[in-house]
């Protein structure tokens, strides 16, 4: 893939992920999940072609901006992992996530969740989350991951390389009825 093309990819990811976390109101030590099709990005089908290119192309985009605001990155490994998520074992400790015995490849997890797991300091992978926030590039359905309630954030930015991107904040439920007084 062409470097302007890749950068361009880097680009809007950054952009992309800085606009929802302004949006999102997420703080230090929240979870953020990404579900990443390097195929869609890359024009090609879900699952059919992966691009460890475009994956890195987005991790140099997002990583960063959730790094310097403290928050932890959580990627999506594709289907054939059912989906597990790599994180760093700090916040699986810190959420009570118990670690399985995985590692991503580009064919079986992805090349996203690959490429986190390559790049951070102490990896593991756990089934499930209860993220705070999250994007999906692609059609990866990061919704199981999301905690109860997902509010969509709408971007300036709609695509990530060929790949249709849907956003989502949380809040906590609204419980209580009409005597109840919510923030």
């Amino acid at each position: 893939m062409e470097t302007s093309l890749l950068q361009t990819i880097t680009e809007d990811s950054c952009r992309a992920v800085t606009e929802l976390l302004e949006s999102s109101g997420l703080k230090e030590g929240e979870l953020f999940v990404v579900g990443c099709s390097s195929s869609e990005i890359a024009g090609g089908t879900i699952g059919h072609n992966s691009s460890m290119e475009c994956a890195e192309a987005v991790f140099k985009g997002i990583s960063p901006v959730l790094s310097e605001r403290g928050i932890f990155l959580c990627a999506q490994c594709c289907e054939h992992l059912n989906r597990a998520i790599i994180l760093e074992r700090e916040a699986a400790m810190r959420y009570g996530y118990e670690p399985v015995c995985v590692i991503p490849q580009p064919k079986a997890g992805g090349s996203f969740a690959t490429v986190t797991w390559n790049s951070m300091r102490d990896p593991v992978a756990v089934e499930a989350i209860r993220a705070h926030a999250g994007i999906d590039i692609g059609g990866t359905l990061i919704g199981m991951h999301l905690r109860s309630v997902a509010v969509p954030v709408r971007l300036s930015v709609k695509k990530i390389g060929e790949a249709g991107i849907l956003c989502a904040r949380t809040r906590p439920k609204y419980i209580g009825g009409i005597r109840a007084r919510y923030e």
